[in-house]
């Protein structure tokens, strides 16, 4: 709820515009209540999904899914039920940023006559209807195994990003889950302009101020436009339908067949313990008194095993591509592209550091053993360093034999910051899905467009020459310590 509450103060203050090239409409409530429309349809369609995607998964960590498997509730019921509470928590988002519309027209005062109805249309038929719709998808993804982990949170960001960019593809009102391409037609009709430029932005790289502004006073909601919107709710029904029909009720009971072959049952041996009549003496080695010595390296190697742990052989072969597609890519622009591919590609294995402890439950027995902040956690870090270093080689490699040690420098500073992100994030939350969204988004908005304040990799030219680099070895350090702080409240706790 704060989360919004924070949209709407972007908004109000002019970080977040709306814009028709370099004009923009009088707030009034049209205008208004066409922005906070798009702000939740377009940024809260991607943050409500992660806010809403645990409900399922808490029923099965929680145990109350057996309790709920043993009813006669049906899979359909369950599911639907699940969508109906996912879109509450969504529709009080739309609430609230409706209601920041009202404050920000009067705080402005360009336009202080309040007509509610243009004001809150949007957020009821352009709003409601996409976050029924992301609802019934985080239902969705839930009920699919492959997608409800970590996997499953990378690729909805994916899934977002074509969503949107579909309905601004077709400029067609049909397609167009975010309503972005519905309101970009009215009001171009209504500034009178041939410019197709359309700029929806929150601040990063800030708009200047328009140079001019006209009067716009809303959609004409018509027959196929309206239609088009309440489709999009039938269409979530339809999902958390199929996502029923994928929902396992809780069964715990489906083995996992091994290849090549079906399973067995374990074999309960039966033979009679035979004790001997004469027993022998037996002496017993005594402990040395001499403490085993630790070994880190034994440690570090350990820590690297797990983190690679059940990967298949064509994940290598793609890691291994990236390398080389790396080193061999000759456009300096089109390398750190490559680069940001082959750093996105382990995202999965960074976003267990700090939180497999707490998954698999030895956190007790890692807990328990001598100096575990100081021997186990540099161990866990040092192997999510390792693993970047080793997926970035091939884009060190280009930039030493180029001789841009700036370059170098600022793509060593990403191999620090990642792990160091991942560690420090995974020790705090216990979980891997604060990672998993925050490193997709800055990866997207940074490195894949190369935008040297968000360029935490390094990856592309202009990066090296600013003084970006530097800030993130500071930010890395200071995650570092917190990542400290957060294993020690870990073994008072």
């Amino acid at each position: 709820m704060g989360f919004a509450l924070y949209f709407g103060y972007l908004a109000a203050v002019g970080r977040i515009t709306l814009r028709l090239g370099d004009i923009r409409g009088v707030y009034n409530s049209a205008w208004i209540g066409a922005l906070m429309a798009l702000v939740v349809s377009t940024f809260l369609s991607l943050a409500g999904f992660y806010v809403v995607k645990n409900t399922i998964e808490r029923d099965r960590q929680t145990r109350v899914g057996q309790i709920l498997a043993s009813t006669p509730m049906s899979k359909f019921l369950y599911a639907t039920g699940k969508w109906a509470s996912n879109f509450a928590v969504l529709g009080v988002m739309v609430a609230i940023l409706a209601a920041c519309g009202i404050v920000m027209q009067l705080w402005l005062g360009e336009d202080r006559h309040m007509e509610l109805w243009k004001l809150l249309a949007p957020s009821l038929l352009l709003a409601l209807p996409a976050m029924a719709f992301i609802a019934a998808l985080a239902v969705f993804f839930e009920t699919i195994s492959w997608l409800r982990g970590g996997f499953g949170n990378v690729v909805y960001f994916f899934v977002w990003t074509a969503l949107l960019t579909m309905g601004l593809a077709s400029k067609n009102f049909s397609y167009d889950l975010a309503g972005i391409s519905t309101v970009m037609n009215s009001m171009l009709a209504a500034a009178n302009t041939t410019q197709k430029s359309f700029s929806f932005s929150l601040d990063v790289g800030s708009l200047g101020p328009a140079q001019s502004a006209f009067v716009w006073n809303g959609i004409e909601w018509t027959g196929p436009i309206v239609f088009s919107r309440l489709a999009w709710v039938g269409l979530a029904i339809l999902l958390t339908g199929a996502a029923s029909f994928f929902f396992d009720r809780f069964d715990t009971a489906r083995a996992k067949v091994p290849r090549g072959g079906t399973a067995q049952a374990p074999e309960i041996a039966t033979d009679a313990v035979v004790i001997p009549a004469r027993t022998r003496s037996v002496a017993l080695t005594a402990l040395s008194q001499t403490p085993a010595q630790f070994r880190f390296g034994a440690m570090l190697a350990a820590e690297l095993r797990l983190m690679l742990k059940g990967q298949r052989w064509w994940w290598y072969i793609v890691a291994a591509g990236l390398l080389i597609a790396s080193a061999a890519v000759p456009s300096a622009e089109a390398r750190g592209i490559v680069l940001g591919c082959a750093w996105i590609w382990p995202v999965l294995m960074w976003s267990q550091m700090g939180v497999r402890e707490l998954r698999d439950q030895t956190n007790q027995l890692l807990f328990s053993t001598p100096h575990p902040i100081a021997r186990q956690l540099p161990a866990v870090w040092l192997s999510g360093v390792i693993l970047a270093v080793l997926t970035g080689s091939g884009f060190a490699a280009r930039v030493i034999i180029a001789g841009n040690m700036r370059g170098l420098l600022a793509s060593s500073i990403g191999a620090l910051f990642i792990p160091t992100l991942a560690l420090s994030l995974g020790v705090w939350s216990g979980s891997s899905k604060p990672f998993e969204i925050i490193y997709t988004l800055l990866w997207y908005l940074g490195p894949m467009h190369a935008m040297p304040p968000l360029d935490f990799m390094g990856s592309a030219p202009a990066t090296a020459a600013t003084h970006y680099p530097s800030v993130y070895l500071l930010l890395a350090c200071g995650l570092g310590v917190a990542a400290l702080a957060g294993r020690k409240r870990q073994l008072l706790t």
